[in-house]
């Protein structure tokens, strides 16, 4: 039984050895395809190393992000896929040193003087979207610098001031990010979206970005351009905690700041289609939401605007799924949301 006659040997050795042939050559040209790939990722974002030894050791996590991305995107029946951007030479913890910032400080408390502004709204469409109303500003991107929570201030007040006032005005980070230090805020070591409106109340408003640029570090507040107003906001508001109705009733009406878990490799490579992946209710990250439809499929989902820049997600920005059956929505996307009264 477990012996073999010679005839059986030869019938086998060629074919033993030519499957090896064939494994080690298929192995061979995916390496070529992956280190041309490398190159050309590195050639569409600038990217340059001091060493060959530093290149090689971000070629090496570049192809264990790769990895990941393929094994994902060939499991099937996913409602999004993943793709290469910006982070796939970077470490998990190197991604979130660099770009996860939401910071909320647990003995903070808010209080808020009036009942929830929308409580009584009920005209909410199926769907919207404020980019449609132009109430949303191009894409911007916040850098290695973990402030996404004046990214996410920001987006908030530029949209709900086009809504008041009818004119869309691009307004400044960097402001923020300098002069915003108060209530827990550590500039690009992280803050939350409540304090930030709070300084622009106090301050009686923000001025442009033209006039006060971001320049992906925080400064010294420059007192002078701090002074110079081009928007202004009266009061701001939290959403009712873990409610999604609620949410919606918001969105309906403004762009809302809202926090979630933006830390995991489906996150962080996302490409899109509707979110649905690994997350957890850990508030790690802000972003914007700018609006919510349903899918071909009848997948009701959150549109959200980050700031990643233009080449994660869809355009800058994700579909994540609406009304999951998890306490806080999905990645705890209804726990802190906020928003700006003009």
């Amino acid at each position: 039984m477990y012996c073999k006659t010679m005839s059986s040997i030869h019938v086998l050795l060629p074919l033993t050895f030519g499957t090896l042939a064939s494994l080690v050559m298929s192995r061979a040209i995916h390496e070529t395809a992956v280190v041309e790939q490398y190159e050309q990722w590195m050639a569409d974002y600038g990217r340059k190393y001091a060493s060959s030894s530093e290149k090689e050791r971000r070629l090496d996590i570049f192809k264990e992000n790769l990895e990941y991305i393929e094994s994902f995107n060939n499991d099937g029946n996913k409602t999004f896929k993943l793709g290469i951007n910006e982070f796939a030479d970077m470490t998990y913890d190197e991604f979130l040193e660099s770009y996860i910032g939401y910071n909320m400080q647990d003995n903070l408390i808010v209080s808020t003087s009036t009942s929830f502004l929308y409580e009584k709204f009920s005209d909410a469409p199926t769907s919207f979207d404020w980019r449609d109303k132009d109430a949303v500003t191009p894409v911007k991107n916040q850098g290695r610098c973990g402030c996404c929570w004046v990214f996410s201030a920001v987006a908030a007040v530029e949209g709900i001031i086009k809504i008041k006032n009818g004119e869309l005005i691009s307004l400044s980070e960097q402001q923020l990010l300098d002069c915003s230090t108060d209530g827990g805020n550590q500039g690009c070591n992280g803050g939350w979206m409540i304090s930030a409106f709070g300084y622009i109340k106090k301050n009686q408003g923000i001025t442009t970005k033209e006039s006060y640029p971001y320049e992906e570090m925080q400064e010294t507040c420059d007192l002078e351009k701090q002074t110079t107003k081009a928007a202004t906001i009266s009061e701001y508001q939290m959403v009712p905690e873990n409610n999604e109705d609620e949410l919606l009733k918001a969105v309906a009406n403004q762009p809302v700041s809202v926090a979630l878990d933006g830390s995991g490799p489906d996150f962080k490579f996302y490409n899109g289609g509707v979110f649905t992946g690994e997350c957890s209710s850990r508030l790690t990250h802000a972003v914007t939401i700018v609006g919510y439809g349903t899918d071909e499929s009848g997948l009701d989902y959150w549109v959200i605007k980050n700031s990643w820049g233009n080449t994660w997600g869809e355009n800058g920005f994700m579909r994540i799924q609406r009304g999951a059956d998890t306490p806080g929505g999905l990645c705890g996307i209804a726990m802190k949301a906020s928003f700006p009264v003009a």
